[in-house]
């Protein structure tokens, strides 16, 4: 493998992964990368679980979809062991998923009706029984040796990071947007009512307990009644 023209691709590949603009879009960017820059890589997926079901976050190609859909319906893949898996080791490599795979037999059956010759993966990340999953397929056995393992954890950590960010600066975006929303409905209950600072805010968080609501979605109710009723 041509590792200077690879970390080239990731130079690349981190500069655009900055440049998307939400986190879906991060992660498709991620998946497509993917079957783009490591060898032999047919179809690519990002999978999470959270509390034992499994959600298919971004998809490049196909047999992906119905891949995450049968590890989570069986609860037995090589995501699942590796989120189970203790001593650190977060990847896995199937060289052949033609040949019995005894430790999920159920989900390797499947696996071959796909199509799906050989698949490599790496955990994201790990909080209890939730995990998320970098999945890359190939339609041949055999496409991954250990040199593609090491493309794909360098991968791995570019998405990892990438999600990592893209997630915090979504909560801070959202953050910003809630402030704004309760500043602005302070203002109008202030200008409305004749209100202290301290009193509108008074009135907004006992609307909220008093309904059981958020706060910022009382202050969307007040910015749409600018009569202050709420």
């Amino acid at each position: 493998m041509d590792w200077q023209r690879y970390a080239e691709q990731m130079a690349e590949l981190a500069r655009d992964l900055v440049a998307q603009d939400s986190v879906q879009a991060t992660l498709d960017e991620i998946a497509a990368s993917a079957v783009k820059l490591v060898e032999g890589c047919d179809a690519a997926g990002i999978l999470t679980v959270s509390r034992g079901k499994a959600v298919t976050l971004a998809v490049c190609g196909d047999m992906v979809e119905e891949s995450d859909r049968l590890q989570g319906e069986l609860g037995e893949g090589p995501c699942f062991d590796a989120a189970r898996r203790v001593d650190g080791e977060r990847l896995f490599r199937i060289a052949d998923m033609t040949a019995p795979q005894p430790s999920w037999p159920r989900y390797s059956r499947a696996a071959r009706d796909l199509g799906i010759g050989s698949m490599t993966g790496v955990l994201l990340y790990t909080h209890e029984r939730d995990f998320g999953a970098l999945n890359l397929y190939s339609r041949r056995p055999g496409a991954f040796g250990r040199d593609i393992e090491t493309a794909g954890w360098l991968l791995a950590s570019h998405a990892a990071v990438a999600l990592a960010t893209a997630r915090t600066v979504d909560q801070f975006e959202h953050a910003l947007e809630t402030r704004h929303a309760i500043g602005e409905a302070m203002g109008i209950l202030m200008e409305r009512h004749r209100l202290s600072e301290d009193e509108a805010f008074g009135v907004l968080r006992r609307l909220s307990q008093e309904h059981n609501v958020k706060l910022r979605d009382v202050a969307r109710r007040v910015q749409a009644d600018p009569s202050g009723q709420g």
